[in-house]
């Protein structure tokens, strides 16, 4: 799946499944908190327009591909006090897509 199909489902996405689409599309590991809020640095400092994302962590998801489960991710972002850690509503524009995917190849490569 591309950013343009998860926009397909729904404008407005949380950043956590945003996360995880940019490293499929990448053919990368996903389950890194690190790289999250590295990724969320990179959309803070393109000056995206976030909305916290009120994410019930039971609610998250299961097992996602690749075995790695979703909800565990979350539980262990949720554990930070790093705003780059939580959870956001982003609206998926060709003009985001675009900046998403500028995030540092070298991270979801």
């Amino acid at each position: 799946m591309t950013l343009e199909d998860l926009r397909q489902k729904a404008l407005f996405q949380n950043t956590i499944d945003t996360w995880i689409m940019l490293c499929e599309e990448n053919k990368a590991e996903w389950y890194s908190p690190e790289d999250y809020k590295r990724f969320m640095a990179h959309l803070f400092q393109n000056g995206l327009k976030l909305q916290k994302f009120p994410l019930c962590i039971k609610e998250s998801g299961g097992m996602y591909q690749r075995g790695k489960d979703k909800t565990q991710f979350a539980e262990s972002l949720s554990q930070s006090t790093d705003p780059n850690a939580a959870a956001y509503t982003i609206r998926l524009s060709d003009e985001t897509i675009k900046i998403i995917r500028q995030f540092n190849a070298s991270v979801v490569a």
